[in-house]
């Protein structure tokens, strides 16, 4: 499990995409985990946490949409 001492939206998807399945742990955020390439949170989980996933996800999608341009 990664550990990042500082959220970096960009630095975190870069690892998720890379790592493609597993978890990590955002220091005073929380832990997450991620699967097919994306970050994954449950219905029930707290707004920090899908806010967070979320930016991750759309950084996700513009480093795949860069790479096909």
């Amino acid at each position: 499990m990664k550990e990042f001492k500082v959220y970096n939206p960009v630095k975190v998807a870069k690892y998720v995409k890379s790592y493609f399945t597993g978890q990590l742990f955002i220091q005073g955020i929380g832990r997450f985990e991620f699967c097919q390439g994306k970050m994954a949170f449950s219905e029930h989980a707290p707004l920090h946490y899908k806010r967070v996933a979320s930016e991750v996800n759309k950084q996700i999608k513009a480093m795949r949409l860069a790479a096909v341009a």
